[in-house]
């Protein structure tokens, strides 16, 4: 067997060290690109939360839907872009807008929302059809968000109640009936059980 000659192996060796330079200087650019992606974010989201406020004026509000608008446009992919995306929903139901408010729930979700982000995005989604009055898809929305929970978790009653809520109002008298039950049977303590006993009264359950 011929040995490598020496030149080769120094060839090898430098060839080895550019991809270890390259390399290198690729991961630094991304983490200094990554990094200047989350600064632009955390800059728009002291603005936005700016136009929470309760002074801030609806062009304030404009403003801000309109900068989480272009940066989630800019950079789709960021970690941030679940949060910005909710928050812009936010401002879309607060003004009115409950389809633009839903599909950005919607960009939140599929941007990667996760933990309790994601429980509020998809309550979201029913908040903004139960604003339109249609009923079945408020529902459908909310049965999606307590599927992903268990009696421990804070939100499961509140969205159980949410549910029941858009069953009644739909006319689906058995089924809001089945879910207050549930609610009591599940969370004997419920903060709300005073306010369900109530609605069973009213609707003979």
């Amino acid at each position: 067997m011929i040995a490598p000659s020496r030149r080769t192996l120094l060839l090898l060796g430098v060839g080895a060290f550019a991809v270890l330079v390259l390399g290198a200087a690729a991961w630094f650019w991304y983490a200094a690109e990554q990094s200047r992606v989350m600064a632009a974010y955390a800059a728009v989201l002291v603005r936005v939360a700016a136009a929470h406020g309760a002074e801030a004026t609806p062009e304030a509000r404009a403003a801000a839907a309109r900068d989480l608008e272009a940066i989630l446009t800019r950079h789709p992919s960021a970690t941030a872009a679940p949060q910005a995306a909710y928050e812009l929903a936010s401002l879309r139901y607060d003004a009115g807008q409950y389809g633009a408010a839903r599909a950005a729930y919607e960009i939140a979700l599929a941007r990667g929302a996760d933990g309790t982000l994601r429980t509020l995005a998809q309550a979201g989604v029913g908040y903004t059809w139960e604003a339109e009055h249609d009923w079945a898809k408020a529902s459908n929305a909310y049965r999606m968000a307590v599927a992903r929970l268990s009696p421990k978790d804070f939100y499961y009653e509140s969205l159980l109640v949410d549910l029941a809520r858009a069953q009644e109002l739909g006319g689906q008298k058995a089924e809001a009936v089945a879910t207050y039950q549930r609610i009591l049977k599940e969370l004997p303590q419920a903060r709300r059980a005073e306010e369900i006993r109530a609605r069973l009264m009213g609707l003979g359950g």
